[in-house]
C-alpha cells in the first residue's frame, strides 16, 4: 500500500549519473545542445548544471567502456529523514551500499545508498550546498531542473511496488498499448506529476543512448525552443514531455516510440473513478498545475 503523502520522506529528484564511452560527444550534447552548463570536472567525470536548479549539478557522466546508470539521487528534507528511511530499508531487507554518512559529491551533504529491486544503485541526500542559480525567462529554451528519470524494467510491477514501498512514491498515470497492456508507470512523490517512470523493456543493460536512457527537465519556456528539439533527437519515447502536466481524465493518442509504430492509450484517471475515453486537451510545456495529492 502507497504511504500517504504527508510519510513521503523523499523530496524530489537530485540528478542522474550516466557512464557513457564518449565523454566528450556526450559532453557536447548535454551542453551545447540540450543546454546545461559544465560546472566541475575531473579525471573521467563531467558535472553538469541547469542554469535554474539549485542542485550542484544535474547529469554527472563517467567515462566507460559500456553505457549504464551509475547512479538515481534523490533528496530529502534534513538528515533525520535519511536516518529514518536507511533504518527503514535496512530493516525490510534491502541491502545498502553504505550506511548514511558525509558525502564527497560536490556539493557535500548526509547520504546512504542501496541497490533497489533489479540493482540499480539509488542515492538519498540532504543538507547538500545549494548552487548559485537564476530564474529562467520565459523564451529562454534552456532546462530549467531536472524533472524526472526513467528507467527500463523487466518486471515493471515489481519495481513499482518497490518504490511504493519504500519511497511511498504515488502512482500518477499508466501507458497502455492495446495489445502488449501496460507498457509505462508514472510516479509521483510531490506536486509534479512524476519523479520516476518504470517502463516495461531490457533490463539492467541499456542499449538506448543516454541522452534518451536519462531524464527530461522541466519547464521550457518555449515547446518549439531547443528542449523540444533535442528530445526529437534523442528519440525519447512517447509520454516522456519535459515539464508536462495532466488533468485527471482519460485520453487516446497515437505516437512513434518505435519504428513499428503502435497507437498508445495514455490512462489519466483519478482513483475510484470509471474509465473514460476523450479527446487530449492541447498542452504546451508551460500549460497546467501540478498535482499535489
Amino acid at each position: 500500500m502507497t504511504a500517504p503523502e504527508k510519510t513521503r520522506l523523499i523530496t524530489h529528484l537530485r540528478h542522474i549519473d550516466l557512464a557513457v564511452p564518449d565523454l566528450r560527444t556526450q559532453t557536447d550534447f548535454f551542453t551545447n545542445t540540450w543546454g546545461l552548463k559544465e560546472e566541475t570536472t575531473d579525471s573521467g567525470l563531467s558535472f553538469l548544471a541547469a542554469e535554474g536548479s539549485p542542485e550542484q549539478y544535474v547529469v554527472r557522466l563517467r567515462e566507460a567502456a559500456d553505457k549504464r546508470i551509475d547512479l538515481i539521487s534523490f533528496g530529502a528534507a534534513n538528515r533525520a529523514d535519511v536516518d529514518t528511511l536507511a533504518a527503514r530499508m535496512a530493516t525490510a531487507g534491502v541491502q545498502l551500499v553504505h550506511e548514511p554518512t558525509e558525502l564527497q559529491t560536490p556539493g557535500g551533504g548526509y547520504g546512504f545508498r542501496f541497490f533497489d529491486n533489479e540493482g540499480r544503485t539509488v542515492e538519498v541526500s540532504a543538507d547538500v550546498a545549494v548552487r548559485e542559480h537564476r530564474k529562467i525567462e520565459e523564451g529562454e529554451s534552456i532546462p530549467v531542473r531536472l524533472s524526472h528519470v526513467v528507467i527500463n524494467s523487466s518486471e515493471p510491477e515489481k519495481t513499482v511496488a518497490f518504490y511504493e514501498q519504500h519511497f511511498g512514491f504515488a502512482l500518477s498515470d499508466t501507458l497502455m498499448h492495446p495489445r502488449m497492456g501496460n507498457m509505462m508507470y508514472f510516479l509521483r512523490t510531490n506536486a509534479w506529476h512524476h519523479s520516476l517512470a518504470v517502463a516495461r523493456g531490457p533490463h539492467p543493460r541499456c542499449t538506448t543512448p543516454p541522452s534518451s536512457c536519462a531524464a527530461s527537465t522541466s519547464t521550457c519556456a518555449a515547446p518549439a525552443g531547443r528542449c523540444a528539439r533535442a528530445w526529437r533527437r534523442s528519440g525519447a519515447r512517447a509520454g516522456t514531455w519535459p515539464g508536462t502536466t495532466r488533468s485527471p481524465t482519460s485520453w487516446t493518442r497515437t505516437a512513434t516510440p518505435w519504428s513499428t509504430r503502435p497507437s498508445w492509450t495514455w490512462s489519466t484517471r483519478t482513483p475510484g473513478t470509471p474509465r473514460c475515453t476523450t479527446s487530449p486537451t492541447p498542452r504546451s510545456a508551460t500549460s497546467g498545475a501540478p498535482r499535489t495529492r
